[in-house]
């Protein structure tokens, strides 16, 4: 039995924008049977540029699935999960929170790291990643002989847990997905971890999803909060800064430390 991470780039999607570039370019001949003229010219230009537009999505988002394969020759995904784990110090008997886990790929890379710690992850499945599920996330811990995990639906913008309550928190490419006050939702995730325990947060840190980053370190670091790094991760850490320029993941970076 073999895990199944799945691809953080949806087959439904590429096949969203393949067939969006077959409809506008079916669309392009369509055009054709009406008179010339204004209209004509104008919806030729327009179902063109669509064409275009999509025929290129569907090209990147192809090149975006290869590249995160984990069965493939990139293998970023993997590279990014396993970087993120190494980050992630949890003691003996100890918890680890990972906040939005998907198909359990950073939740189980820990569990493996940390074989006496128990890990719980959260996430609230389906829509966009219909095919990450609860069910998947423990058939992927049992292949790879994780036990003491567990895996939990919840809203990574309310936690359902105390203040506290885990000795570690992780997360991979999550809240840049979540529309708010994404600060807020680090914050909420810090808020679980136990005083000393240690976080590993990977995901899109660009000023237009997060604001201020730097100010926001400043801002832990007077909180009380023992040690707090953030680093650019597409400096070849977990990929090329070409690379996370044509993917899309620029202003990757990881948010560490100790509370």
């Amino acid at each position: 039995m073999k895990p199944d991470y799945k691809n953080w780039m949806p087959k439904g999607m590429i096949a969203s924008f393949l067939s969006a570039a077959l409809v506008f370019g079916m669309g392009v001949f369509g055009v054709r049977m009406l008179p010339d003229g204004t209209l004509k010219t104008v919806l030729t230009i327009v179902f063109v540029l669509l064409a275009a537009i999509f025929c290129g999505l569907t090209i990147w988002s192809i090149l975006l699935y290869r590249a995160f394969d984990y069965n493939g020759k990139r293998q970023m995904a993997r590279q990014i999960v396993e970087g993120t784990a190494a980050y992630v110090k949890v003691p003996p008997g100890g918890k680890c929170l990972d906040v939005g886990c998907g198909s359990g790929a950073l939740a189980i890379a820990v569990g493996k790291r940390n074989p006496q710690a128990k890990v719980v992850g959260i996430d609230r499945w389906g829509k966009e990643y219909a095919s990450f599920s609860k069910a998947l996330c423990e058939s992927n811990a049992k292949a790879e002989g994780v036990s003491r995990i567990s895996f939990l639906y919840g809203d990574a913008a309310r936690l359902d847990f105390p203040d506290e309550t885990f000795d570690a928190v992780a997360s991979n490419y999550v809240y840049h997905n979540i529309p708010g006050d994404r600060q807020s939702y680090l914050l909420e995730t810090l808020r679980t971890l136990k005083k000393g325990g240690t976080f590993a947060l990977h995901d899109i840190f660009s000023r237009s999803k997060y604001g201020d980053m730097q100010a926001f370190v400043r801002e832990l670091k007077d909180m009380g909060y023992q040690k707090v790094e953030l680093f650019d991760t597409t400096d070849g850490t977990f990929m090329k800064k070409s690379e996370a320029a044509w993917m899309a993941l620029g202003g990757s970076a990881l948010l560490t430390g100790v509370k």
